[in-house]
């Protein structure tokens, strides 16, 4: 796909990958709106040049909100990368039940609420994409992070059946599956992380390119040793 003077919509765009990829979009010649919930740094990405919509997407009132606020605007492009982190780890302490909710609906539920919404519009362009950002934590699960994993695989498992239903169609239907990145959300965790920049730049590719999957970075390898033996994969996630 061409990006020049496409128009993209991008969830959770002020921080982390979603801030990388709306600078790479733009600098293609794309012209991105994006949300984000923290006023500073959708304020810092304003004056970048960015349309930046504030937007709360860990429940429907939240989701329904932002589709008002688009209003009878097109996109040729929805990214769902806005995503939510729950510590849920019976080892430490009982999760909180409200905060897995709200990681569910982020990840989960918002996504597939915003693409319903949106897929009439996106039909009618010439050519049109969904871009789902999951993990590779979708492919084998960490113990550490079951809510976020469940949800990751809850949306790789759509973007799958999506493709499939709209394969006929104009809209291409794209899964990007990040590694360890680091982001925000990542900070407690020690492993080693790929920089945002790196990780935006590989779904960069994934958009132009048409590719229905982006496995990138470690991502690639573990997709590699679910191929060969998917108990061999959850062994080695499973332990973090």
């Amino acid at each position: 796909m061409d990006l020049k003077d496409k128009s993209v919509l991008l969830t959770g765009g002020s921080a982390g990958i979603g801030r990388e990829l709306a600078r790479l979009l733009k600098l293609k010649g794309a012209h991105v709106a994006l949300t984000g919930r923290n006023k500073e740094r959708m304020k810092a990405m304003q004056e970048e040049g960015f349309e930046v919509i504030e937007a709360s997407l860990s429940n429907a009132k939240g989701v329904d909100a932002l589709v008002a606020d688009i209003g009878e605007r097109e996109f040729d492009i929805l990214v769902n990368n806005a995503g939510q982190l729950v510590d849920h780890d019976f080892r430490k302490e009982l999760p909180d039940s409200d905060a897995a909710d709200d990681c569910i609906y982020a990840n989960l539920s918002a996504p597939i609420r915003l693409t319903t919404a949106l897929v009439p519009m996106l039909g009618r362009r010439p050519e049109a994409a969904i871009v789902n950002v999951t993990s590779g934590l979708a492919i084998a699960p960490a113990a550490r992070q079951p809510v976020y994993c469940a949800t990751k695989a809850g949306l790789r498992s759509y973007s799958m059946t999506l493709r499939e239903q709209l394969k006929d169609t104009n809209i291409h239907v794209i899964e990007a599956l990040p590694p360890v990145v680091d982001t925000q959300m990542n900070a407690d965790n020690p492993m080693s992380k790929m920089p945002a920049i790196e990780c935006a730049a590989q779904i960069l590719d994934a958009i132009e390119t048409n590719r229905p999957e982006a496995n990138i970075g470690m991502t690639r390898l573990l997709k590699f040793a679910e191929s060969i033996s998917p108990a061999l994969a959850r062994r080695v996630t499973l332990r973090f």
